[in-house]
C-alpha cells in the first residue's frame, strides 16, 4: 500500500545526523576501547548526582514531575531570570527541534553556517524549512555573515554556536551580543552554548530574557557528564518559553534524569574539577599533535580539532582509530573536513591513545 506520509516526510532522504559508535561495533563486530568521538564526558557525572539517581530507581514507577518545577526553579536561581524563562526537555536537540516546529513552516528561510551542528539541520529538513548557509571564516562561525544573510532573507530563525562544534572555537562575548542586538524584530536567535562551561570568562554575554530575539541553550551532556540522561534547558523571554509548553512533551525528561541534574547543581565543586581535568586533557592533544608536526586549533570545549591534510586523508584516519579500537569522528564539509575531532580522555587513557593515533598515522 502507499503509505500516506506528507510531502515533506516523502522528501526526505532516510538518514540521521550521526552514526552512533554502537552501530560501528555492531558492523565491526568489536568494541572501541576508547570512544572519544562523541564529546562526551571523560569523568562522568558527580558521585553526588549518581547516588541521588541510584536512590531515585526505587521510585521509577511513578511519572516524572512534567514541570520540572524543582530543577526549574534551581536552574533560574542559578542563572538569575524566573522560573517561567526556563524550559526543559530531553537534550538540546530536542529543544531546537520544538523551536523549528514553532517558528519554521514550510519554504520558511532559516541561516546557519556550513558545517554547523547538522541535528539542527535535520529538525529544519523535517519540519520543511528551507536552510539556508554562510561558510565558516577560517575556522570561525561567521558571525556578521550570519546575521547579514538573516537580515537579507528576513529569515525568522539562525542558529549560532558559541564555543563551535565541530571546531571548538569560539567568539568574545562582545561578538555575540553584536550578534544578538542586530537580529530582526520578526527573527530569533538559537544561541548554543552547550560547550560554555568549558570556555574562558568573557565568552558569554550577560543573559537578558526581556529580549525574545534571543534563545540560549544549555545542557547538562558535557560538563556535566549526564549526556545519556538527555537533560537541556533553553533560557529567554517567558512568551518564547510558553511557545515550549504548548509543543513539548510534557512526560519527555524522566524522573531519575530530573534528580540527578538537580543534585549535580549542588556539587559545583566537581564540575570545577572537570573544567580543570579538561583543560590538562586539552593541553595533552595540543603537544602531541605539535610533536608530530600536525596543527591543532586551542579548544574552548571538551576535544581539539586536529589538521591531517586533507579530507581523504581524516577520514583514512578516523578508519585506521576505529580498527585500533578508537571511536572518533570529524567535520563533514570543506574546509573543515581536513581535520579531526580528537576529544579529551583521562590521564591514565592518553597513552593507549597516543599510541593509538601514532600508529594511524603512521599508516597513512
Amino acid at each position: 500500500m502507499a503509505i500516506p506520509f506528507t510531502t515533506t516526510v516523502q522528501n526526505l532522504p532516510a538518514t540521521t545526523p550521526f552514526v552512533g559508535p554502537e552501530t560501528l561495533q555492531r558492523q565491526s563486530g568489536k568494541a572501541f576501547k576508547l570512544r572519544i568521538g562523541a564529546n562526551e564526558s571523560a569523568w562522568g557525572m558527580s558521585p553526588k548526582a549518581r547516588a541521588a539517581m541510584i536512590e531515585a530507581l526505587h521510585d521509577s514507577r511513578f511519572y516524572a514531575d512534567p514541570e520540572s518545577h524543582d530543577l526549574r526553579t534551581a536552574l533560574a536561581e542559578q542563572h538569575g531570570v524566573s522560573i517561567d524563562e526556563i524550559a526543559i526537555d530531553a537534550g538540546v536537540d530536542t529543544l531546537l527541534g520544538l523551536l523549528v516546529r514553532m517558528l519554521i513552516s514550510p519554504g520558511d528561510k532559516v541561516v546557519t553556517s556550513f558545517g554547523g551542528y547538522p541535528t539542527f539541520n535535520y529538525h529544519v529538513a523535517g519540519y520543511g524549512g528551507d536552510l539556508q548557509t554562510v561558510p565558516y571564516k577560517g575556522l570561525y562561525e561567521d558571525a556578521e555573515a550570519l546575521l547579514a544573510a538573516t537580515q537579507s532573507l528576513q529569515a525568522p530563525l539562525v542558529y549560532f554556536a558559541n564555543p563551535d562544534n565541530p571546531m571548538g572555537t569560539c567568539h568574545p562575548a562582545d561578538t555575540v551580543q553584536c550578534l544578538i542586538d542586530g537580529i530582526p524584530e520578526n527573527s530569533v536567535l538559537a544561541l548554543d552554548e552547550a560547550y560554555i562551561e568549558f570556555a574562558a570568562e568573557g565568552t558569554a554575554p550577560a543573559i537578558d530574557t526581556s529580549n525574545p530575539r534571543v534563545l540560549r541553550f544549555r545542557t547538562f551532556s558535557k560538563a556535566w557528564g549526564m549526556a545519556g540522561q538527555r537533560v537541556g534547558y533553553a533560557i529567554g523571554h517567558r512568551d518564547v518559553i510558553t511557545g515550549f509548553n504548548k509543543t513539548r512533551n510534557h512526560f519527555g525528561l524522566n524522573r531519575v534524569a530530573q534528580i540527578g541534574a538537580l543534585e549535580s547543581l549542588q556539587d559545583q565543586d566537581f564540575l570545577q574539577q572537570v573544567i580543570t581535568l579538561n583543560a590538562a586533557a586539552r593541553e595533552r592533544i595540543m603537544v602531541m599533535a605539535a610533536e608530530l608536526g600536525l596543527y591543532a586549533e586551542p579548544s574552548s570545549t571538551n576535544f581539539v580539532a586536529v589538521d591531517v591534510g586533507s579530507k581523504e586523508r581524516a577520514t583514512a584516519m578516523i578508519a585506521a582509530l576505529a580498527e585500533r579500537e578508537v571511536f572518533m569522528r570529524m567535520p563533514g564539509v570543506e574546509p573543515l573536513n581536513r581535520y579531526i575531532r580528537v576529544g579529551t580522555c583521562k590521564a591514565e587513557d592518553f597513552d593507549f591513545f597516543q599510541h593509538a593515533f601514532k600508529d594511524s598515522l603512521a599508516s597513512l
